[in-house]
């Protein structure tokens, strides 16, 4: 489904207001026919009527219009004619009538920017429109009565029906685009798995076993080989990684895929989202860790990476049980120029926002735990 599909469920309701319109014109029609001698002036009420036909078929057209940005524009342009069209009556209708409460010259017809605004904007753009269409009414009047109580109280209700419906559609047609395109991921990563399972995955499952009974230099690339197939299950096992349409990432997805036989990777049950810009450094931050245990401890050193959602942050460490760094190393390797930790690691995460901070000590191993608040971004 396309980014439009939202916005194009939206359509059976356009065409119901432009009917409705349509509808409205030919009631006040009507009632300038009826009432044609009794006006102060006919033929400002005819031009008047004319007038609306005219714009009802500009904003018939503007509205009907598949996913046009300016409906926006339009509906507020359709605000400030209806207005004027209340206030036209004050030309064409003599005060007798207006007193004795003849409806005001458009009649229902002005209902319609207050239900293209609700479609628009949503509900309260919608009784905001509403109530701007009724205080005109009432400004022509000169009072507010139970007449024009009920006619308010009626476009409030349609407005805010209205925009409720849009945006349950907006929001069921965005649901239902991101589920289809995970099918398809999932669809296209089950082939994948097929083909991988049948080929690449027995490959290196038989190097690994070979290797290793072979010893040697041999031993080595089969523990690679073992290593590159935990690593290609998990990828296999994972769900497939995607933006949200807030914008956020599974944090706990993104790490998931580091596991290896050497690393565990322990996260929650539940999503734990961040901004995507966010989730990008923390998982950048973790391998670059990762690569520095492998460096420092050990090729076949363990480590392990956990990732908790709390009340008001997001915490995900990297622990080792190697020899540890001696106090003052970081600082010293920072002044030397070497600035991979300083910027691989605590950069990044400083960078979207977090703190980072290492625990360690000699013969305590290497714990890096950063943090970042939960709702935080890229600055």
């Amino acid at each position: 489904m396309s980014d439009r599909a939202p916005e194009q469920m939206l359509d059976p309701l356009w065409r119901g207001l432009v009917g409705y319109r349509v509808i409205a014109l030919g009631y006040a029609g009507v009632l300038v026919l009826r009432g044609f001698p009794e006006y102060r002036w006919p033929l400002g009420a005819l031009l008047v009527l004319g007038g609306l036909a005219c714009w009802t078929a500009v904003t018939g057209v503007g509205y009907l219009r598949p996913v046009w940005p300016g409906r926006g524009w339009l509906a507020v342009a359709d605000l400030v004619v209806s207005v004027a069209a209340v206030a036209s009556t004050l030309a064409v209708e003599t005060p007798a009538r207006i007193a004795s409460g003849v409806p005001v010259l458009p009649t229902v017809w002005v209902a319609g920017p207050a239900i293209a605004l609700a479609l628009v904007h949503g509900p309260l753009f919608g009784v905001l429109g509403g109530l701007v269409v009724q205080a005109s009414v009432a400004a022509v009047r000169g009072h507010l009565g139970a007449p024009e109580l009920t006619d308010l109280l009626l476009i409030v209700a349609s407005a805010l029906a209205v925009g409720y419906a849009a945006t349950v559609l907006r929001r069921s047609a965005a649901q239902l685009r991101d589920a289809v395109a995970l099918r398809a991921a999932v669809a296209e990563r089950e082939r994948l798995a097929r083909s991988i399972h049948d080929g690449v995955l027995q490959v290196l499952s038989q190097v690994s076993r070979r290797g290793r009974s072979l010893g040697g230099a041999a031993a080595e690339l089969g523990e690679l080989a073992g290593e590159q197939e935990v690593a290609l299950r998990t990828l296999m096992t994972t769900d497939p990684p995607s933006v949200r349409p807030d914008g956020s990432v599974d944090l706990a997805n993104e790490l998931a895929a580091l596991a290896t036989s050497r690393v565990t990777v322990s996260t929650p049950a539940t999503a734990v989202p961040l901004p995507e810009a966010a989730a990008r450094e923390v998982t950048d931050a973790v391998r670059t860790a990762l690569a520095n245990v492998r460096t420092h401890v050990g090729a076949e050193a363990p480590a392990w990476v956990l990732v908790e959602r709390l009340d008001d942050r997001v915490e995900v460490s990297v622990r080792d049980d190697g020899p540890g760094i001696p106090a003052g190393r970081l600082a010293a390797a920072a002044a030397e120029g070497r600035l991979g930790v300083t910027g691989g690691i605590v950069g990044r995460i400083e960078g979207v926002g977090g703190s980072a901070r290492c625990v360690t000590g000699p013969g305590l191993g290497c714990e890096w735990i950063f943090e970042l608040p939960v709702g935080g971004g890229s600055r």
